[in-house]
């Protein structure tokens, strides 16, 4: 996320900090033309987000505490208080790279794991942690570091308050939230390949053309909120909470700050950043003194660039130009921001490797990859791999349509290897890494094909809360063991035992696909959606969503008993409406209470269920069955542990 020394832009900053920026692009330019980079060595490196989690496999909002701890200059923030990030030393790209990077990154979590369990909390490498609540993304929740705050401080006051997300998959989320650190449920794992000037354009259109198909096997994030969603719903989530655009009555086309792009590259590094400082608004400033770039370059200094640095920052592209400076020498990398955090480490040193055999590889047979694929096409085979994983069929060279198992075994992996080979990796770590991509591909269980089975067949077992849990608690288990993701065993419920629900909030347990009815509905239609569904509780809700009673099926059926007495009495032919029966001011609860209190609130007022809102609007509902499903659990953990 850059320094910690960024302020959120005042309007009467704005014209000075951006001609910050357009001097830090001429120095920029200005480097390029007198080829000061680095050209004779070629590095890598990798940013490792993660998720602290507490006993119970939900978020723990440790962050700062653990950092304290740690002490170690590795580790750093993330947005939310339940991330974290380590940032891996750079590698000359060659020889051991790869295994050295796997054991770096198990050396530092090994670390990690140690200190976080000093305050009971664990670690999980997941592109969305499956037991994230929109409890755990309220701005209380928000890392307190300031280039955080501004951050989201500069979205709401461009965007509004809230955020809305529509993704549909299998289910279907539409959902508003009121803070901006959605967003954090999101990490992932970044990968940087430092380039020469010379090679850029080049490669980064290779990069844009193979992101899709890359994309496909590395995908690891199909559950948000319980709902299945994209294969890497990574993707959908982050452009849609940090979107800026606003709906008008215009036509105009308005890009996103998460984007993918436009165009090809055609003329340098510098058409990207140019692109960027058009199409988007200045949201951060730097605290730090920013230097004249051209005073520094004028006493043979290398100029840190960093007004250009923050602006980079604010704009996501998932392929994303850098610039840095190591033992003295300026560099540009391209960042590979696609590929989601986990299930493994050696998952993602694999899904690394062949993304670098690809970038060092594909030049070889497609030395201009834009006079063999239309732009369009890139960007539609990202975009669809984000959907649907391996089940993609992408359009790729000349027009080709090609299923992504075809693609990534009879000409990807091929072409990775001579890659890799090409920068004289260690033969037996490309065999090692390049087996595990062959092997997933050929049993189809990449990460988010392993979490969709096992969560598919959880349900037919338990509740969404409980198989979320065991998700969570088994990928736990299984990062700590040498297997990669297609040698996992499915998660079952053995994973939770020892399951505590005294941390459990409404949110986890009630249920969200609601039967309703409105005020002036017939009792009958009540009555039979009642029996149709066999439900107890029925809302009702006006056309707002706002709920207005509750109908028991207590009263239905009293009512109707009335009703028929009456009519053999009287032969009375009086239609009555759902609210001549209903309660007109239920009991409620909101979903961050706590699963105690609800129960204690049932309790207490002898009712059998609560109606779940917020600010007067219904979001579920929580009943005394669902409790019943949490001393079941109970019941079981207990048993087997005598």
């Amino acid at each position: 996320m850059g320094s910690d020394k960024v302020l959120l832009m005042q309007k009467d900053e704005l014209q000075e900090f951006v001609v910050h920026i357009l001097r830090d692009l001429k120095a920029l330019e200005k480097m390029l033309e007198q080829d000061m980079f680095e050209r004779n060595v070629v590095r890598i490196g990798a940013e490792q987000e993660l998720c602290l989690i507490d006993k119970n496999w939900k978020p723990a909002m440790i962050n700062m505490k653990v950092l304290e701890k740690l002490n170690n200059k590795a580790f750093t923030t993330e947005l939310a208080q339940f991330n974290l990030e380590m940032n891996i030393e750079p590698q000359i790209f060659t020889d051991r790279c790869l295994g050295n990077l796997e054991l770096e990154i198990d050396r530092l979590l090994n670390i990690l794991r140690e200190t976080a369990g000093e305050f009971d909390a664990g670690v999980i490498l997941t592109g969305i942690l499956p037991t994230v609540r929109k409890h755990d993304l309220n701005d209380m929740y928000l890392t307190p570091k300031v280039r955080y705050k501004a951050l989201m401080d500069a979205l709401r006051e461009q965007r509004g308050s809230n955020v809305e997300l529509k993704i549909q998959g299998i289910d279907e989320l539409i959902t508003k939230h009121g803070s901006m650190l959605i967003e954090g449920c999101n990490t992932g794992f970044q990968v940087h390949l430092q380039v020469a000037p010379h090679e850029f354009v080049q490669k980064y259109n290779i990069a844009q053309a193979i992101t899709g198909p890359v994309l496909s096997v590395a995908t690891n994030s199909p559950l948000l909120f319980g709902q299945r969603l994209w294969h890497e719903t990574r993707i959908a989530l982050f452009q849609q909470s940090v979107d800026v655009r606003t709906a008008g009555d215009n036509l105009r086309t308005r890009s996103a700050r998460v984007m993918f792009g436009n165009s090809w590259v055609e003329g340098s590094i510098l058409d990207i950043y140019r692109e960027d400082i058009m199409r988007f608004r200045v949201l951060l400033n730097s605290s730090e003194e920013v230097e004249d770039p051209f005073e520094v370059l004028e006493k043979g200094g290398i100029p840190n660039l960093k007004a250009l640095q923050v602006n980079n920052s604010t704009v996501y592209r998932w392929n994303r130009p850098c610039y840095g400076i190591t033992n003295g020498k300026p560099h540009l990398r391209i960042e590979n921001r696609v590929f989601p955090s986990g299930p493994t480490v050696k998952d993602e040193i694999a899904n690394s490797a062949l993304w670098l055999g690809l970038m060092n590889g594909l030049g070889e047979y497609y030395p201009d990859i834009t006079q063999q694929m239309e732009f369009e096409d890139a960007k539609s085979n990202f975009l669809m791999a984000a959907r649907s994983g391996l089940n993609t069929t992408f359009s790729w060279v000349k027009g080709k349509k090609v299923h992504a198992p075809s693609l990534i075994l009879e000409e990807l992996v091929p072409i990775a290897i001579e890659g890799l080979r090409k920068a004289k990796i260690d033969d037996d770590d490309i065999g090692y890494y390049m087996g595990i991509i062959e092997q997933r591909v050929k049993l189809g269980q990449t990460p988010s094909q392993w979490m969709l089975k096992s969560y598919n067949q959880l349900l037919k077992e338990t509740s969404k809360e409980e198989a979320r849990s065991a998700i969570t608690a088994s990928i736990v288990a299984q990062q700590q063991t040498d297997k990669a993701v297609h040698e996992w065993e499915l998660a079952s419920l053995n994973a939770i035992a020892g399951w505590n629900p005294n941390s459990l909030i409404v949110e986890d347990f009630m249920q969200t696909d609601l039967f309703t009815v409105y005020e002036d509905d017939a009792i009958e239609l009540v009555a039979e959606i009642m029996d149709w569904q066999r439900l107890k509780y029925v809302p009702v809700e006006n056309q707002n969503g706002k709920l207005v009673g509750l109908v028991t099926a207590r009263l239905v059926l009293r009512h109707l008993l009335h009703q028929y007495y009456q009519t053999m009495e009287h032969h009375l032919t009086k239609r009555y409406k759902v609210a001549d029966v209903m309660i007109k001011d239920p009991l409620t609860i909101g979903p961050d209470e706590s699963l105690k209190k609800a129960l204690d609130l049932m309790q207490t007022n002898k009712i059998g269920c609560l109606p779940v809102v917020r600010k007067g609007e219904l979001l579920g509902i929580i009943t005394e069955q669902d409790y019943l499903k949490v001393a079941g659990r109970l019941i079981y953990n207990i048993r087997n542990e005598l």
